[in-house]
């Protein structure tokens, strides 16, 4: 059997299998945070579907297809991967798991890990069993993340670590965390970080949620005093973890880039503009929200077809690089966009902020503002877009 039809025997059993094991409710559009899986030891589930999706596909290694089976995968090529993906939107099929383990860390632990790190932590990850949070930016070292402070001195057996941490999305809820440490006070700044990762039961650990201007707290300061953390927790060599950083921040900047492309799960900006001014199956009414439709999706096509030819060099083992800041750029750019849009759909409706989920979109639209910062500002990968893709000569 050639590939193409190899290939098409897969998609027809994908699709027969996802018929029948997606239950209905999980191909629903998400309408709000206990929607998402994210799975972890504090995880309750919003429904029983929502857990039996969970386990149907991580018991295939469909959270992960294209991470090894041994370690919790599908062991799924490229062009199954697509396959899958396209099937899943075909039904509308929402992702069974979000997660900072599948998006950040597990390919950094695949590319960095030793063996042991990657059979203790990938599977579950998959599972969704442990949920991870990032311990990268401080208080004084967010853009200039070279600057951290955080401290971790070996005794032994044990790092010793004290410091602190902020933004640390949904540190409050995670189970785990990877965090960026100086192990060598004297080597120059670049050199003396190393990547540690513990659990965030640790004694020692605390965390304090920051109220954004949303109303939510996914953000929080994360603080360590004196958390003792087994030496065998280190990932690569001692005072090389910035080598790890930049390879996972490229996976970082890939996903908040990928948060406008047409997702399962969600509906199309024609979608939700139809709903809200009761178009029914004809055209909308204003030939200028139209026009403004139609450019919002074809750009967020474009760009999807984009991600997926910068994934599929990535695969080849081109590597990513700067182009993960150009995709970070303008998926944030267009997200922001698609969120404005949908303000203007709703017009003064929109504004609704109660606690009774009326104000959702507007929270959407405010948290949407941090896109701009989150995974390194805009203005920081304006200058490397200009530095290492366009090669433009230093100002």
């Amino acid at each position: 059997m050639d590939e193409a039809s190899a290939l098409e025997t897969f998609r027809a059993e994908t699709r027969e299998w996802l018929e029948a094991n997606c239950p209905a409710q999980m191909r629903e559009p998400v309408r709000g945070d206990d929607d998402i899986c994210w799975g972890g030891r504090k995880w309750r589930f919003s429904s029983d579907a929502q857990r039996l999706w969970l386990e149907r596909m991580a018991a295939r290694g469909w959270t992960v297809p294209e991470w090894p089976r041994d370690y919790g995968g599908g062991g799924l090529s490229r062009a199954e991967a697509k396959v899958l993906a396209e099937e899943m939107r075909r039904i509308r099929a929402r992702p069974p798991l979000s997660s900072f383990g599948i998006w950040m860390l597990g390919p950094a632990l695949l590319r960095f890990g030793s063996e042991a790190q990657k059979k203790e932590h990938l599977p579950p990850i998959a599972r969704g069993e442990i949920r991870w949070c990032q311990g990268y930016s401080e208080p004084g070292a967010g853009s200039d993340l070279a600057s951290l402070r955080t401290s971790a001195l070996l005794e032994g057996d044990h790092y010793v670590v004290n410091g602190q941490k902020v933004w640390t999305s949904y540190a409050d809820k995670a189970d785990w965390i990877f965090c960026l440490v100086r192990t060598d006070s004297q080597a120059p700044k670049h050199l003396g970080i190393s990547f540690l990762l513990f659990d965030m039961q640790s004694e020692g650990v605390t965390t304090s949620p920051i109220r954004l201007i949303s109303g939510a707290s996914p953000f929080c300061q994360t603080f360590f005093d004196n958390v003792r953390v087994p030496r065998q927790n280190l990932v690569g060599e001692p005072g090389r973890g910035w080598d790890i950083a930049k390879y996972l921040l490229t996976h970082e900047r890939e996903m908040i880039g990928g948060m406008d492309m047409g997702a399962s799960g969600r509906d199309s900006i024609s979608q939700m503009a139809k709903k809200a001014l009761g178009a029914g199956d004809g055209p909308l009414p204003d030939p200028l929200l139209r026009a403004d439709i139609v450019r919002q999706e074809i750009d967020s096509w474009a760009f999807g077809l984009t991600m997926e030819r910068v994934k599929d060099e990535t695969k080849a083992g081109h590597g990513m690089g700067a182009l993960s800041s150009m995709l970070k750029y303008y998926g944030t750019e267009l997200n922001k966009r698609r969120l404005e849009l949908m303000m203007s759909l709703r017009g003064t409706d929109g504004l609704a902020f109660g606690d009774d989920g009326e104000g959702d979109l507007a929270r959407a639209w405010l948290r949407s503002r941090a896109n701009s910062i989150e995974g390194g500002t805009s203005e920081v990968q304006l200058n490397i877009i200009a530095k290492n893709v366009l090669r433009l000569p230093a100002g």
